[in-house]
C-alpha cells in the first residue's frame, strides 16, 4: 500500500490528530455513519435525564455494553499514532472516541474530547466514581443480570458502550451514593457541550502543530469539525483518512478514502526512517 502524498504532506511536520469511531472499528468497535454501519440512534441529553424508563434501558444495557469495551484492545492504527508520538512526529491527539484506546496503545497526553466509558458524574453534585465501582453496586442491585445476559448469546455494543439487549424491565437503576442525585456516565451526549477547558486544550494543541491529521472521522459532529475549520483558517496542512466522504473534504490538502489501520501503520513505517535520513 502507498500514499505517497500523505507521506510527503506530513514529513517533517509536527501533526496534531484528531480520530473518530472509524479509528476503533478495527478494535470491533461500531462506528455511526460508516458505510457499512447499522442504524444507530445516539442518545440525547434530553432523554437520557428527562425519561426515566429510557434511563432505566440505558443503565441495563450500559451495564453489559462497558465491560466490552473496556476488554476491547487497541488496533494497528492506535498503536501507530502511539509510535509516531514517541518519534516526535505526533504532538498529541484529540479524539472523539471515549474507548480509551489510544491511552491503551501508549499515547500521552490524549485529549478525550466527548469523556470517557470509565467514569460516571453525578449531574446533581458533580461526585465522580470509576465505572468499575458503579458496575459493583448496580450488580449488587440486579444479582446475575449480566449472567442471564450472557446467556443469550452475542451482544451488539455502540460507539458509547450501549449494549443492544432488550430484557431491561426489572433492572434497578443507581442513584448517587453522595447525594442520591442522577448518575451519568462521564461522556458527552448529543445536545451537550464540550467542557470548555477541553475545547481550548484542543485549540491549543492544533495552534502548536504544523499540520493536522483526521482519521476516521466524518466530521459531521461540529465538536470535532470546528478543528479542520480552524486549521484551515491557520493555512496549515490538512490530511484526512478516512472510508467514505467527510465534512472537511473540501477543506483538506489530502483526503485517502481507506481505512485507518493500514494508512497510520504505513506512515509508522515511513516517517520516522524519513525523519532520521533528513
Amino acid at each position: 500500500m502507498d500514499a505517497p502524498e500523505l507521506v510527503a504532506l506530513l514529513r517533517g511536520r509536527r501533526t496534531a490528530v484528531l480520530t473518530g469511531a472509524g479509528m476503533s472499528t478495527d478494535s470491533g468497535i461500531p462506528d455511526y455513519r460508516g458505510p457499512d454501519s447499522p442504524p444507530s440512534n445516539p442518545m440525547t441529553i434530553r432523554q437520557f435525564t428527562s425519561d426515566a424508563a429510557f434511563r432505566q434501558r440505558y443503565w441495563a444495557r450500559n451495564h453489559l455494553g462497558w465491560r466490552h469495551m473496556d476488554q476491547t484492545m487497541p488496533n494497528a492504527g492506535h498503536r501507530a499514532l502511539a509510535a509516531l508520538q514517541r518519534a516526535g512526529i505526533v504532538s498529541g491527539v484529540i479524539t472523539q472516541n471515549v474507548d480509551l484506546l489510544h491511552t491503551k496503545a501508549g499515547s500521552t497526553g490524549v485529549i478525550d474530547l466527548h469523556g470517557s466509558y470509565a467514569r460516571v458524574v453525578c449531574l446533581d453534585c458533580g461526585y465522580t466514581m470509576t465505572r468499575v465501582a458503579l458496575a459493583d453496586l448496580l450488580e449488587q442491585a440486579n444479582p446475575g443480570f449480566a449472567a442471564r445476559a450472557a446467556t443469550l448469546g452475542g451482544i451488539a455494543v455502540a460507539p458509547d458502550a450501549d449494549a443492544m439487549v432488550s430484557d431491561t424491565a426489572s433492572f434497578r437503576i443507581v442513584d448517587c451514593p453522595h447525594c442520591s442525585g442522577m448518575l451519568k456516565p462521564d461522556i458527552v451526549y448529543f445536545g451537550e457541550s464540550v467542557p470548555k477547558a477541553r475545547v481550548d486544550q484542543a485549540y491549543s494543541l492544533v495552534d502548536a502543530a504544523d499540520a493536522l491529521l483526521v482519521a476516521g472521522s466524518s466530521l459531521t459532529v461540529y465538536s470535532g469539525f470546528r478543528f479542520v475549520r480552524h486549521a484551515a483558517a491557520k493555512g496549515m496542512p490538512i490530511a484526512i483518512v478516512n472510508l467514505g466522504p467527510t465534512r472537511g473534504d473540501d477543506l483538506a490538502d489530502v483526503k485517502i478514502d481507506n481505512g485507518c489501520s493500514p494508512m497510520l501503520a504505513l506512515l509508522a513505517d515511513e516517517l520516522p526512517a524519513l525523519a532520521s535520513s533528513a
